[in-house]
């Protein structure tokens, strides 16, 4: 799975947003929340919340714990070498907006339910 391939799955959860952050990073965020992270260009690794997989995943080819997010237990993916399927990788980045959702206030998770 590619990065533009990324957006469109997660552009198509409930109450994802996009920002451009320092001129070349893509941040999807889950009620104001980072959720997912990749570069712009379609090559461009991303990173996600990988939860309690995060030291299972590490262990695989092209997937490592993401700089500066590994004690939030965020992987980064390196698609030229990941070798999992886009069904496995559709798994764990809709896993990862769950993990997202579930932290943020009662309040917003409860607007979010309305909205959906």
């Amino acid at each position: 799975m590619n990065a533009n391939s990324l957006r469109k799955l997660c552009m198509a959860l409930p109450e994802v947003t996009e920002q451009i952050q320092r001129k070349n990073d893509r941040v999807l965020k889950n009620g104001g929340k980072m959720s997912v992270c990749s570069g712009l260009a379609s090559s461009s690794r991303y990173f996600f919340r990988a939860g309690d997989g995060f030291l299972e995943l590490s262990d695989f080819p092209g997937i490592r714990p993401a700089p500066y997010l590994a004690r939030a237990k965020w992987v980064q993916i390196d698609p030229a070498i990941c070798q999992f399927g886009d069904a496995e990788l559709i798994c764990l980045i809709k896993d990862s907006y769950r993990q997202v959702l579930q932290k943020l206030p009662k309040k917003t998770q409860a607007a979010i339910a309305e909205r959906v």
